[in-house]
């Protein structure tokens, strides 16, 4: 018997699927982090040249507006993908257990978002 993470990640016929929702936008996402990674080490050099305060804030902002983008992102694909991959469960017993699973991992992720 599979766990619910392991049920979660099969369809009907018992074809393993990607595990991950985001594994189509894989590169997209990468990219995506390597720009804010990029924004960081600027904000760093910021501070090593003394640029103004304001300045800085504004950055800190810019990359922290682009990492919560990149967070919703996730959440939508793990409902998109994982929540409802377990929602296709094919033993009743296992879906609602599944199902239970991957909607509070999206609830846990979301209330760390929100702290």
């Amino acid at each position: 018997m599979d766990s619910p993470e392991e049920a979660a990640i099969r369809t009907a016929d018992d074809e393993a699927v990607p595990q991950h929702g985001y594994a189509s936008n894989k590169e997209a996402y990468l990219r995506r982090l390597k720009r804010i990674e990029g924004q960081v080490r600027g904000i760093a050099r910021m501070v090593d040249e003394d640029k103004y305060c304001i300045d800085i804030l504004t950055q800190v902002a810019a990359v922290n507006k682009a990492l919560h983008a990149v967070s919703l992102g996730l959440v939508e694909e793990h409902i998109g993908h994982c929540v409802v991959g377990a929602a296709s469960e094919p033993d009743p017993a296992l879906r609602a257990e599944a199902i239970d699973f991957k909607v509070k991992e999206a609830t846990d992720a979301i209330g760390r978002l929100l702290r």
